[in-house]
């Protein structure tokens, strides 16, 4: 790639930066800006236009056959591209062809179901698996959970700048209570080790390590679950003890999914969705629901009332009545 666009691509990297995006949604942005660059046989988009943007948003739509997100995703990318950094206002893309748009049912599995999947688990991934269905939270809320976001007295966990970038709070389940505090005490000792060889930083939000420079190796702001290995900040190169890979999770959950003969597209995510039913089930209102899962508009959280037993699954067939 020419140096034109190196260098524009780490002038978007540094703008994402300045405006608080996470890490994961600057490597997506990079990501898409660089395969419009190369498309375009490397030339800089300042010299393309729209037209240039409504024909590679609709291949992907129809070459690559992307969804409706994947595509707005790179859409996305592409307008910070040009309003953030090249300072360039496109016109209204009339002409794209939009990926087409689905609405899929939640996987959800009924409680024995999901009870047999926790139990195929062992160990650290048992843990924050059972804090998916147990709290609602989502794969990375739960990952990066901090110490003090867990509040034992009042049976509270803190989501920090959860989806949308807002906090909320969620239950903290009794019974994952005293396996919450031997983690937390497994994450103290990591901690102590860590500050005895002279490292034992984490990275902190934002510009919260200038303005609390102590902070970084408080213990409240470690993570619960910390990664077994130090690794190299992204943002300043100073070694630090970061959480575990969502990865992790991720291959743990499919292996006992399928150790549990469970033949349905079982991830991480299906235990958010069991927590939400389950609660609807058991006759918890839906508004209650929705703030513990940090939904912004109750329509997305009423996806679950198709799922509930009293729906399909709840009704009678006639072949099954009788004369």
């Amino acid at each position: 790639m020419q140096n034109r666009p190196v260098r524009l691509l780490d002038e978007v990297r540094n703008r994402l930066r300045l405006k608080h995006y996470s890490l994961r949604t600057e490597k997506v942005y990079v990501y898409w800006i660089r395969r419009y660059i190369l498309e375009n046989g490397k030339t800089h988009p300042r010299e393309l236009g729209g037209g240039a943007v409504e024909a590679f948003l609709s291949k992907l739509a129809t070459k690559d056959q992307v969804s409706a997100s994947t595509q707005n995703q790179a859409l996305s990318a592409l307008l910070f591209l040009y309003r953030e950094v090249l300072g360039i206002d496109l016109p209204w893309m009339e002409n794209v062809v939009r990926a087409k748009q689905s609405r899929r049912l939640p996987v959800v599995l009924s409680k024995a179901q999901t009870m047999l999947l926790l139990s195929k688990l062992s160990g650290r991934d048992w843990l924050a698996a059972s804090l998916l269905y147990g709290a609602g939270l989502r794969l990375m809320e739960a990952l990066r959970l901090r110490v003090k976001d867990l509040n034992f007295e009042r049976n509270e966990i803190t989501v920090r700048d959860g989806k949308g970038g807002k906090d909320r709070k969620t239950v903290l389940p009794f019974s994952l209570k005293p396996h919450l505090q031997r983690q937390v005490e497994q994450a103290r000792a990591l901690h102590a080790k860590d500050l005895a060889e002279g490292y034992g930083a984490v990275s902190l939000p934002f510009a919260l390590a200038r303005k609390y420079p102590r902070a970084e190796t408080d213990f409240g702001w470690q993570y619960v679950f910390p990664a077994s290995r130090r690794g190299i900040d992204p943002f300043d190169g100073r070694e630090k003890r970061h959480h575990i890979d969502e990865k992790v999770l991720q291959r743990a959950v499919r292996a006992a999914a399928i150790q549990a003969g469970l033949h349905l597209p079982v991830s991480p995510h299906t235990l958010r969705h069991c927590f939400a039913t389950h609660l609807l089930e058991s006759g918890s209102d839906i508004r209650t629901v929705q703030e513990l899962l940090g939904h912004q508009d109750v329509a997305t959280t009423q996806i679950y009332t198709h799922v509930l037993n009293r729906g399909a699954g709840g009704v009678l067939s006639p072949i099954d009545r009788g004369v």
